[in-house]
């Protein structure tokens, strides 16, 4: 109960079952979208962009 901040034992356990079933939405989301977007720029790409737009804002 004190890490969900429930009054009650029921809505700790109401709760843990609500955090379980999104935490299980998200996990089969993830499956299910993972590795379809090709055209995303790589975290690498990213950073150089982000590196080439601040000297360019410096100016």
């Amino acid at each position: 109960m004190k890490h969900t901040g429930a009054d009650t034992k029921r809505d700790a356990v109401v709760t843990a079952v609500e955090r379980f079933n999104r935490l299980k939405r998200l996990e089969a989301l993830n499956a299910r979208v993972r590795g379809q977007f090709k055209d995303f720029m790589t975290q690498k790409e990213l950073k150089t962009l982000r590196e080439a737009e601040r000297k360019e804002n410096a100016r």
